[in-house]
């Protein structure tokens, strides 16, 4: 028995091989974006550009991924964005640390207003004309060159938006700052009664504060990718002329030699040159329990070594190891944008010009009414700063990014862009049967005698075909045995020896091809049968607890298909059907008004994963079914299923929640502004605190 020739069982060098659909050949780095808008602005300005087949923002990362022709120089498009108003880089030529860009212009303005408020203590308390403006001007004078510093990320961003005739919400915002500052120098030379420099240093420091917190919380939030990235090492021991040199990663080329010690990570996907290792690879299968990997067999980056040391020949290196594929792929779906987000950016494309206009309104109000140019300016700054749209842009990106980390730490990898909102839709789950929901086990007869059940459990340990893999899940409080000369035959079987004799683990040579132990010349023959995956049943139950419907499809045999049925609790099923009969099936039932969630692991199943509204394959899938599915079980269990509805459930759920914070946010704030009640101050540490509700309530726990 060995890896079967099928390639729908082919499972066992295909397990955790996820490759993206179009492979993306260029990142540039955006550092100057942070909102929906910018995303929306970055996307379509490379959407333009001939020869770009797709672009996709990760706000997380402040990066943008292009899918172009191999080596095409990506200067125009840095010269397009820039002008669309976007600062970018080559991510090798890219200012690195980019979020620190805030931290000294925080300190600035932090240090600077609480000097100026200090001095504002006496002009508080009723100081005399000549103190009072003798201290305006000193005050003018620390705040000026403070705020014009500080403010300076606000003030970059709104002039590459306005050189490109657009704009941002940084517009507003610089546009508050100088309009502070240049009312509070005018007083000042006017001799007037009240300065705003402390008002004008505290809204930039609290919008700083805002900004920075908000990264500090993205990174909370987002983290798959760089956990993921985090478990390759930097550097590598190459065999060169019999001794160990020690490389960096870069440096390591298909074929090299590369030498491990006990407990070290996997730095590339390579071939084990001899004996057996034990390897923990829980981070890719989610399972705890230690894989035994024999000589001729595939150790993946990431991976750890717990025995050695050990020697294996590189066979893939760099972007296209499985954890740099996983990587991409997770980096792809933290930036995902579905109909929500959408609808953010297109609220957001609305409302920035809809700030100026009411803005201009309460401005022009107030001076009919009152004559008070000073007043009608206070209530025109107050708006600006009080109705900036930060909380309204963050509303999706910050639930996605906490979301796809949140399922990556189940288990669950995200693929497809809009696959949160459309599983949290779904209310129909249909499965495939066979793999998904069951698997074949071999059953050891009695006539294997107590001293062998070692020596199988070791063959079946050598084999990740899945007979193997269930076989030795039976055997699981059985000690492997040691075994010697391990060679396993593409479509044969596993052969190796114990002790001088000749043991194998293969198909028979009976018409039925039946499993066959064979220790010397004594052989067992090891019949199969369809069993239940652990969880199945809890899974289907959970599901129709939580009032979904659930199918199951599949093209065993009317028995055995009604057998399964009856133990998992199925009622609607159907046997004997065809791939075509699989979309006949979904299609139906969405004709019906269901959105269908499909589930499965075969090549048979590619098309109706395609058509379903949702789909999730497993770890183990075939390649093409796992490329199709929206959701990738990495663990390969299946009690993630009702978990990742409920994780998708409640994004949505808090998506909705951040919206609604934005409104009714708004719906407060902007008559308090417009009527003359809200300072700048007030106004700052109003927007602020909207903005970090928003991102605190996207990363609080998701309870499953």
């Amino acid at each position: 028995m060995t890896a079967a020739v099928c390639p729908g069982c082919a499972v066992g060098e295909a397990t955790a091989e996820y490759v993206q659909p179009d492979a993306v050949t260029h990142h540039l780095v955006l550092p100057g974006i942070h909102c929906a808008a910018c995303i929306r602005g970055v996307e379509s300005a490379l959407a333009a550009i001939p020869g770009i087949s797709a672009a996709r923002v990760n706000l997380t990362k402040k990066r943008v991924a292009i899918s172009a022709v191999q080596g095409e120089d990506p200067t125009p498009w840095i010269v397009a964005l820039s002008k669309a108003g976007y600062e970018a880089y080559e991510a090798d030529d890219a200012p690195k640390d980019h979020d620190r860009d805030l931290l000294m212009p925080l300190g600035v303005a932090g240090f600077a207003m609480m000097n100026v408020m200090l001095l504002s203590v006496a002009v508080w308390s009723g100081a005399a004309e000549s103190t009072k403006d003798f201290l305006h001007w000193v005050t003018a004078i620390i705040a000026l060159p403070a705020t014009a510093y500080a403010a300076q990320p606000f003030f970059r961003n709104a002039g590459f938006a306005l050189r490109a005739g657009r704009l941002n919400m940084d517009v507003p915002i610089s546009l508050a700052i100088i309009l502070a500052c240049g009312m509070s120098l005018y007083e000042v030379s006017q001799g007037g009664a009240h300065a705003w420099f402390d008002a004008a240093l505290a809204l930039t420091f609290f919008l700083l504060v805002g900004r920075a917190l908000d990264q500090r919380l993205r990174r909370a939030a987002r983290s798959a990718a760089d956990n993921l990235s985090a478990l390759e090492p930097s550097r590598a021991f190459r065999m060169e002329h019999g001794a160990k040199v020690s490389r960096p990663l870069a440096d390591i080329r298909v074929g090299d030699q590369l030498w491990l010690a006990a407990g070290a990570r996997v730095p590339v996907d390579g071939r084990l040159e001899a004996g057996q290792v034990a390897v923990d690879a829980s981070f890719l299968t989610g399972e705890s329990a230690l894989v035994t990997r024999h000589a001729g067999q595939m150790l993946y980056a990431g991976e750890i070594a717990m025995t050695g040391p050990l020697t294996l020949q590189a066979v893939t290196v760099g972007e296209d190891t499985k954890l740099r594929r996983i990587a991409q792929m997770v980096a792809t779906a933290e930036g995902a944008r579905g109909r929500f987000r959408s609808l953010a950016d297109r609220a957001a494309a609305i409302y920035t010009p809809a700030v100026h206009i009411i803005s201009a309104i309460a401005f022009l109000g107030w001076l009919l009414a009152t004559g008070d140019a000073r007043m009608a300016i206070n209530v025109a700054i107050a708006t600006l700063i009080i109705t900036c749209p930060c909380a309204l842009g963050l509303a999706v990106p910050a639930m996605g990014v906490a979301a796809t980390a949140n399922l990556f730490r189940n288990g669950v990898l995200v693929t497809s862009d809009t696959a949160l909102e459309r599983v949290a839709a779904i209310d129909t789950v249909v499965f495939d049967k066979t793999g998904t929901l069951t698997e074949r086990r071999l059953r050891v007869p009695d006539t294997v005698p107590a001293d062998q059940l070692p020596i199988l459990r070791a063959l079946a340990d050598a084999s990740d075909h899945p007979l193997s893999r269930g076989l030795a899940k039976t055997l699981a409080n059985i000690a492997p045995a040691a075994l010697s000369e391990v060679r396993e035959d593409v479509g044969d079987g596993i052969y190796a020896e114990v002790n001088g004799h000749q043991v194998s683990l293969a198909r028979g040579s009976g018409a039925d091809r039946a499993t066959v132990f064979a220790f010397g010349d004594v052989h067992h023959e090891l019949p199969s049968n369809e069993v239940l995956l652990p969880d199945a049943a809890q899974t289907v139950a959970a599901l129709q607890a939580m009032g979904l419907k659930v199918h199951m499809l599949t093209g065993d045999n009317q028995t055995a298909a009604a057998r399964i049925a009856a133990e998992l609790g199925i009622d609607a099923y159907w046997a004997e059907v065809q791939p075509e009969d699989k979309v006949r099936h979904v299609a139906d039932l969405q004709r019906e008004g269901a959105t269908v969630l499909m589930v499965g692991d075969g090549l048979n199943d590619t098309a109706a994963l395609t058509s379903a509204d949702a789909s999730l394959a497993p770890g183990s899938a075939l390649e093409a079914s796992r490329n199709a599915a929206d959701m990738i079980l990495v663990s390969g269990a299946l009690g993630d299923v009702p978990r990742s509805i409920k994780i998708c459930g409640t994004a949505r759920a808090r998506i909705l929640q951040n919206f609604g914070l934005a409104v009714a946010y708004n719906s407060v704030s902007v008559p308090i502004a417009v009527l003359g009640f809200a300072t700048p101050l007030a106004a700052a540490i109003a927007m602020s605190t909207s903005s970090i509700c928003v991102i605190v309530n996207s990363i609080r726990r998701i309870r499953t």
